[in-house]
């Protein structure tokens, strides 16, 4: 889900970063082009107040010569020291003054609407905005005016690389600012989803862990959204109506186990005395001893499961290897006398943390169904080996093996596969080995061993559960 939400959150912040900084460079552009505009309409100003008495009224040639010397003079100064083209050009466009010497008025373009909007009386309106990118000049023109009348105009040529470069300098700021913000904001989005996403791994963890049997799970409703910790609540709950569920029918089944075992002892040895005034061989008298101990059986171990479902493990740090070989030695004498080979394999130090009696009981049962399927003269294998996070104990064997369909099934409670209801059981012992090692954090699967025969995996985790 955090992939899922993440993209979303930075896509929606680059978005809003970008609607205001997309904004802000147009107006750092336009401040720049403001700000050198504002300044040459001063200079314009200045110069008009020059030129406004080279002709003086007066008609005193010898004044109106020093006035036009020194407006050429501030001219020529001006351009040399920026760099900028001036000058003051009469109605007709001839030159009055300018700097350098010859310039004139622009025929077309920016500079010639500036001259004619001065013309008017009117300051040239402001330019055209000049990007970073672009190579134009800045032209402005201010009229001189004397009684009421314009007489001449002043106009301002002036390069732009200056103040591109003063705008890209801000746009440059922009960015940095941009991205600092981007990857604050990415933070934000990291710390927000973990902050909403928290809660819904541990809701997951925990779901997990009562999948697996671990029933006492709750999730601690602490962070995260109001909403979220409401379902949080409310899992709890629900978590502990299951519980309450499941431990009144695991009550129920050793309940019911424990209480029919007296009367079905006493049925058991009403029949041996019967038996006893019966002649020796009789075969219904045998049927029935036969079904009443299948009887007592399933009811251990019914009992069995209820306490394996119901107990918790006692995980310790187990040489798996060595647990293994005590099982397999323990089976050896049972094998031979089945003339079945049966081989310990694999590792010999594999550790795993798991309850040493659960575990046990679980491979007693694996290495007992395998036997007892396995024709005479084939093999059974117990290998032991460390994989990665889980130490895994698995047991082969070249029995008749299962269908697919029956694989399906295998561990079910009471279920049996047809062709083998007359092998004696009560088809309770995987279902009881899962339920010890579920407790555990462990797990058992069972698929084809080729060319024949099943192969059972035992798998238990190599770190404590919950470390």
């Amino acid at each position: 889900m955090r992939t899922r939400l993440l993209p979303l959150l930075i896509f929606l912040l680059a978005l809003v970063l970008v609607a205001f900084g997309f904004p802000l460079a147009l107006s750092v552009a336009g401040a720049q082009q403001q700000r050198v505009v504002v300044d040459r309409i001063d200079d314009t100003a200045r110069f008009a107040a020059l030129a406004q008495f080279v002709s003086a009224p007066d008609g005193n040639e010898t004044n109106s010569a020093e006035r036009l010397t020194t407006l050429e003079e501030e001219l020529t100064r001006y351009s040399t020291l920026y760099g900028i083209n001036a000058g003051v050009f009469f109605r007709d466009g001839s030159a009055m003054a300018s700097a350098p010497r010859g310039w004139h008025v622009p025929a077309k373009g920016e500079g010639a609407m500036a001259f004619q909007e001065a013309l008017a009386g009117r300051r040239s309106h402001d330019p055209a905005q000049v990007y970073p990118w672009q190579r134009g000049r800045l032209v402005v023109a201010s009229p001189v005016v004397r009684e009421g009348d314009v007489i001449a105009v002043v106009v301002t040529d002036s390069p732009t690389g200056r103040m591109r470069s003063a705008t890209l300098h801000g746009w440059l700021l922009i960015v940095a600012g941009e991205l600092a913000a981007m990857l604050l904001a990415v933070g934000a989005a990291f710390r927000l989803t973990g902050w909403v996403l928290r809660p819904v791994r541990v809701l997951d963890a925990v779901t997990h862990d009562i999948a697996t049997g671990r029933m006492k799970s709750r999730v601690a409703a602490a962070g995260g959204p109001a909403e979220l910790r409401r379902l949080a609540h409310s899992f709890n709950e629900m978590a502990d109506n299951v519980e309450n569920v499941l431990e009144q029918q695991r009550a129920f089944v050793a309940d019911a186990s424990h209480q029919l075992r007296n009367p079905l002892s006493a049925l058991l040895l009403r029949i041996e005395l019967l038996a006893l005034e019966l002649p020796d061989g009789n075969e219904e008298i045998a049927s029935v001893r036969t079904e009443g101990k299948r009887l007592a059986q399933v009811l251990d171990d019914l009992l069995g499961l209820a306490l394996a479902e119901h107990a918790d493990a006692d995980l310790q740090l187990t040489d798996i290897g060595a647990l293994a070989g005590e099982r397999v030695a323990a089976w050896r004498p049972l094998a031979e006398d089945k003339g079945v080979l049966l081989v310990a394999d694999g590792s010999a130090a594999a550790t795993g943390w798991a309850d040493p009696v659960a575990l046990s009981s679980a491979l007693d049962a694996v290495i007992d169904n395998a036997l007892k399927f396995t024709p005479e003269g084939e093999e059974v294998r117990v290998a032991v080996a460390a994989d990665g996070p889980k130490t895994t104990v698995t047991v082969t064997d070249h029995g008749p093996g299962l269908s697919d369909e029956e694989l399906a099934r295998i561990g079910d409670r009471f279920w049996r596969a047809g062709r083998h209801q007359n092998v004696k059981g009560s088809g309770l012992g995987l279902s009881i080995s899962r339920a010890l090692l579920a407790a555990g954090g462990g797990t058992i699967g069972f698929d084809h061993h080729e060319p024949q025969g099943l192969r059972v995996t035992v798998t238990v985790p190599r770190t404590q559960p919950g470390a």
